[in-house]
């Protein structure tokens, strides 16, 4: 597409992999110049083959940034002078931590929040005093359909997305007289990597959660032939960024989302309780 469509320049964290790669591709493509930030820059091939292959190599930056590192976030706060303007910010870096909330230390869950919550608000807020010098701008971040519903083996995650959701909702009212949107994408389970440190959970044979996990695991490995291709959610962000129109709050993607929030938004909980540990028993 028309490389000299925008001269915007918009910010990617998390960009080795999964929806931030395909988002990095996506902006590109749409003629954004893009930083494609990342924890491991040697991480970084697999981008850069891709977006050879679709000759728009020369508008994608890669650089260093581990978002729970402030020093790592400082030292890339420096290298922004060197662009005209910085116009959106796509917060994507994240994982999903696994495991049953008795069984998991507190240690854990600070790291999930370290990664999912604290590093999104620390990127957000070395970036905004460039967004307020526009005048103008978008912040994107990821969340998740668990940042609506709990999961059980999850809470770790689900936590971190809940408060992602809160922190969004008063950014937006915060930043709104500065002209600047806050967005929040809400996929639910895509072919993404993110699962991959609950794949790898070591299952405690002694576990009074045993049969649970088991039970629970066998659930996600059963449907991931239907999880959705992340090319769905990486188009949006990119419709996000290049929309003239003021964007919504929350865009809930994915197979069977919307069905489910507004099944949430009708039915007592004990009805989808008994719905989720019905599931989980079969």
């Amino acid at each position: 597409m028309g490389k000299s469509m925008t001269n915007k320049t918009v910010i990617v964290t998390g960009a080795s992999s999964g929806f931030g790669l395909l988002c990095v591709i996506e902006l590109a493509m749409k003629g954004f110049t893009v930083l494609a930030t990342m924890r491991d820059v040697k991480k970084a091939t697999q981008l850069l083959e891709l977006a050879k292959e679709k000759e728009i190599e020369k508008t994608i930056h890669i650089h260093q940034l581990d978002v729970t590192s402030s020093d790592s976030i400082h030292e890339f706060k420096t290298l922004l002078s060197d662009y005209p303007s910085i116009n959106v910010l796509v917060n994507n870096a994240g994982f999903a931590l696994g495991g049953f909330s008795e069984e998991l230390s507190i240690e854990e869950y600070r790291r999930q929040f370290e990664t999912n919550f604290f590093g999104v608000i620390a990127v957000t807020q070395a970036i905004l005093p460039f967004l307020r010098a526009n005048g103008n701008g978008r912040i994107i971040n990821i969340s998740s359909i668990s940042g609506r519903m709990g999961f059980p083996g999850l809470s770790a995650y689900v936590s971190s997305k809940h408060a992602l959701e809160g922190y969004s909702e008063s950014l937006r009212l915060e930043l709104k007289p500065f002209g600047i949107d806050v967005s929040l994408i809400e996929p639910g389970s895509y072919q993404t990597n993110i699962w991959a440190s609950v794949d790898q959970m070591d299952i405690d044979p002694d576990s009074p959660y045993l049969s649970y996990m088991e039970r629970m695991m066998k659930e996600i490995e059963g449907g991931k032939e239907a999880h959705g291709d992340p090319i769905e959610v990486a188009k949006l962000v990119a419709k996000i960024t290049s929309q003239q129109k003021t964007p919504d709050l929350r865009y809930p993607v994915g197979k069977g989302v919307k069905q489910t929030l507004f099944l949430k938004s009708l039915m007592p909980w004990k009805f989808i309780e008994s719905v989720i540990l019905k599931k989980l028993r079969q």
